[in-house]
């Protein structure tokens, strides 16, 4: 054999080492995969399967039309309604659609609490001898009692909760008959909108029962958005068990600022300010719903799950769409994106469209429960209930276990994914901790999140199909990690 000859030999025999090498199923350098088993299946590269869920979202995607039927042709789907079962027929149809292993419908019983209609609140002040009425905007807040037709009373401002613990009986007196205002506004300076929503959040679940134990004869507060506009954002308050009811609602933060300087001025002048307010809300017996699941079931490791989820139930007020709309259909866009590819990934993927979880969290709940008298395994658990914006990366809800999801940045970070931090999962993945689950939240840019919040203007108009088709993207790249090559 010529020399020649020889070389060129042993370049092709090389040469095919170096190929086989690169289509086997191994996970690439410090991607943290220690399953024995990597080289059964032929897998890409994950840099080419994470491209692939980013180009066929942003081209194609039928999620943006489907999420524009959950919120204009259903609409607002509060626990109980009508609506969120229209919500969990239509989501179970789509579910259907795509040929996934299973679909199912899981069973919960779910509070059922009705706005009524002809919310009202007036206030009446005396300038000058001359009476001055003005109607502010105002929404009850979830949960919260009616008011029995209309009351009447005046109203004291108190900046905080703290202005109403630990008052003697002597101090408490004033505030008998009163309808408390708690004027405490969300703090601008947090950087990231969730967290000054986490630091006043109490003030709308807790703020009646405060009241109620000094005398007060309702509850109002400014509502939880650093947008300056006429729209009230409601939300879910609870009483104690044993406590007095009092009716409790939020003023939109224009009726709310004009009402802190009217009372401010007549503190003053040592005037009072009267309040008409009516609230026609109640509460019936609970409904039953349902938790919508479909699941695509891992190639070597089924009984390894990851659930990825959002909220199928919303507000009353608007359409439901960042709040969580946009949530669930990324969850089944997940689902989408991943069957399309050529093989399987190693574990199992489960979509999970809970119900309840603005005002109880029973669909979460019963979900876990479920899941723990099965005895499956649910290794992680990806949850997106913070807004259809674009998304800057994941929160981790396990400081030990990051560092692993922090290995895989250098994947993620072509697609402007460039936070991943110790941070809250979320609500409805919540119970699913107990038994040892990972818990992830997607994170989205938060800025206009509470601009929408449990209010009105969360409607579809108010979602970017980009944004919310990369946070689809963005979830299926880290759902594919976590099942290809798993989280140990």
């Amino acid at each position: 054999m010529k020399k020649n000859t020889f070389s060129f030999v042993i370049l092709v025999f090389f040469s095919g080492l170096f190929l086989f090498s690169c289509t086997t199923a191994e996970a690439p350098p410090n991607y943290n995969s220690n399953d024995s088993d990597k080289t059964k299946t032929e897998v890409p590269a994950p840099e080419t399967v994470l491209r692939s869920f980013h180009d066929d979202a942003l081209v194609g995607s039928p999620a943006y039309a489907q999420l524009r039927y959950l919120c204009k042709d259903i609409g607002a789907r509060l626990s109980g309604s009508e609506n969120a079962q229209k919500a969990v027929e239509y989501m179970q149809r789509v579910l259907d659609s795509m040929n996934l292993d299973s679909v199912y419908l899981q069973p919960v019983m779910v509070p059922h609490w009705e706005r009524g209609e002809k919310e009202f609140c007036q206030i009446i002040s005396n300038d000058k001898n001359k009476i001055n009425q003005k109607v502010l905007d105002i929404t009850a807040l979830g949960g919260s009692v009616g008011t029995d037709g209309r009351i009447k009373s005046e109203i004291i401002a108190v900046n905080s909760l703290a202005d109403l613990e630990n008052l003697s009986k002597e101090e408490a007196k004033k505030y008998e008959g009163k309808i408390i205002f708690v004027t405490q506004p969300m703090e601008a300076k947090f950087i990231n909108t969730g967290s000054a929503y986490g630091a006043c959040s109490s003030v709308r679940v807790r703020g009646a029962n405060y009241a109620a134990k000094v005398g007060a004869k309702a509850f109002l507060l400014r509502s939880l958005t650093l947008a300056t506009d006429n729209h009230p954002h409601t939300g879910v308050m609870v009483y104690e068990e044993d406590g007095k009811k009092i009716p409790a609602a939020a003023l939109s933060t224009i009726s709310a600022n004009y009402l802190e300087k009217l009372l401010v001025k007549a503190k003053k002048e040592s005037k009072s300010v009267e309040m008409e307010l009516q609230l026609n809300c109640e509460t019936l017996p609970d409904v039953l719903s349902y938790n919508v699941v479909g699941e695509w079931r891992g190639r070597e490791k089924p009984e390894e799950i990851i659930t990825v989820g959002g909220h199928l139930d919303s507000w009353d007020l608007g359409e439901g769409a960042h709040d969580d709309g946009t949530g669930c259909l990324q969850s089944v866009e997940v689902l989408r994106l991943i069957q399309k590819l050529e093989t399987k990934p190693k574990r199992t993927i489960r979509c999970v469209l809970f119900m309840n979880e603005e005002n109880g969290a029973r669909g979460a709940k019963e979900y876990a429960r479920v899941a723990k008298e099965k005895g499956e395994n649910h290794i992680a658990a990806l949850e997106s209930d913070s807004g259809g914006f674009t998304p800057r990366g994941f929160r981790v809800q396990d400081s030990t276990r990051l560092e692993i999801i922090q290995k895989w940045l250098p994947l993620f970070e072509p697609y402007n994914l460039h936070k991943i931090e110790y941070g809250y999962g979320g609500t409805d993945i919540r119970p699913l901790g107990e038994s040892g689950t990972l818990l992830i939240g997607l994170e989205p840019d938060s800025q206009r999140y509470f601009d929408h919040h449990h209010a009105k203007t969360d409607i579809f108009e108010a979602v970017h199909e980009r944004e919310f088709l990369l946070g689809a993207a963005a979830m299926a790249s880290l759902t594919y990690m976590m099942a290809e090559y798993g989280i140990e």
